[in-house]
């Protein structure tokens, strides 16, 4: 595939040669959320058809854990008689399915929740639509802002990598906003601002300080966490959020892209790939504390389903398979928790966010929650 092929490539060189270098955050919010050519208004990027595969296509048993989860917090806020079921991002709806099959065996619960599906590709929302088909009180919504206030339990599986980051480079003179420019033969590649940006290094954490030279530094808005930190202390409830990510706010470029469950060059088919970057745990610790939430985690993705039963409930399953769907679902069990080479156990991370009394949420250690990262 070469970059002609990309129809998104030829506007972003047109508001480049107009506007001047285009920010790193502006370039990924037009290669996902253009209005005609963008990644995530135009297709289903999920599965062996798509680009990649995420945790609830993994297995089942993501989501039925996932659904218990928010079971444990409803009974934690005093069982409110309703209860709003909130995902950001939500795929195709194979998680919120799995997680309402589960929630069926606890009636007074389910009898008191509406579902509601923060989704902006339309694709994807007509996908949800027929997964969820026969379930009663579903909404969809462009922005957890449109769900109505009450008690709420809110499900984030990589929902923030996707969210634009901006990118700051360091150079002698300070730290400069990393941009994408124009080569002389006409194809994109990453410049920096000329001008740095004044007093950024009284933003960024220690640790991030004495980077060297050259070092990049990557940082989201807080807009998103905060949204969730202040529904959750106001209006009671709690969110849990999973992704890939580090847990330490540090220096590096995490920049990519994803076509056909292959890495890919960020700046090639603008439109054509998912561009994604890790997600700073400490970042998200650090702006829901802010706003007065409590924090719980973060810990590793392998950990956080463990201690909710996820190898009890395989067991449960296998005993119940033929062989072969047996060690698909052992198969299934070791890519959700294991560390080591297609695992996702240590590379996705998990961390709660709960109204400041509640002391503790499932599946998240008592030697992490509540503290920074």
């Amino acid at each position: 595939m070469n970059t002609e092929s990309s129809p998104l490539l030829s506007e972003i060189r047109k508001l480049i040669k107009s506007s001047g270098p285009m920010p790193v955050w502006r370039y990924m919010e037009l290669c996902l959320l253009h209005p005609e050519h963008g990644y995530y208004v135009s297709r289903d990027p999920l599965g062996r058809e798509g680009d990649f595969t995420t945790a609830p296509e993994v297995s089942q048993m993501f989501g039925e854990l996932l659904g218990l989860w928010a079971a444990s917090v409803w009974r934690a806020i005093g069982q409110p008689p309703l209860l709003r079921l909130i995902e950001l991002g939500p795929g195709r709806g194979t998680m919120m399915a799995d997680a309402l099959r589960a929630l069926r065996v606890l009636p007074p619960l389910y009898q008191s929740i509406t579902i509601h599906m923060v989704e902006v590709n339309p694709v994807l929302r007509e996908k949800q639509r027929q997964t969820l088909s026969g379930v009663r009180n579903v909404t969809w919504h462009d922005s957890i802002d449109d769900v109505l206030e009450g008690p709420a339990v809110i499900l984030a599986n990589e929902y923030f990598d996707v969210l634009p980051i901006h990118q700051m480079v360091k150079r002698e003179t300070g730290w400069h906003e990393r941009t994408v420019e124009i080569d002389s033969n006409g194809k994109l590649m990453f410049g920096h601002a000329s001008e740095p940006t004044p007093r950024f290094e009284v933003l960024l954490p220690p640790l991030v300080r004495a980077a060297p030279v050259g070092a990049i530094f990557e940082w989201r808005p807080d807009k998103e966490i905060m949204k969730i930190a202040r529904r959750v202390r106001e209006q009671d409830g709690a969110a849990v959020i999973i992704d890939y990510g580090h847990l330490r706010s540090d220096v590096g470029d995490t920049f990519q892209a994803i076509a056909r469950h292959s890495f890919t060059d960020p700046l090639m088919n603008p439109g054509q790939a998912d561009v994604t970057a890790h997600v700073d745990f400490q970042a998200l610790a650090r702006a829901a504390e802010d706003l007065g939430a409590r924090v719980h985690g973060p810990q590793t993705q392998g950990d956080f389903l463990r201690r909710l039963g996820v190898e009890a409930r395989a067991a449960t399953l296998m005993a119940k398979a033929s062989p072969e769907a047996s060690a698909d679902i052992d198969s299934a069990l070791k890519r959700l928790t294991d560390s080591g080479r297609g695992g996702m156990g240590s590379m996705f991370k998990v961390i709660g966010i709960s109204r400041p009394d509640l002391v503790s949420l499932a599946g998240l250690s008592d030697e992490t929650q509540g503290k920074k990262p």
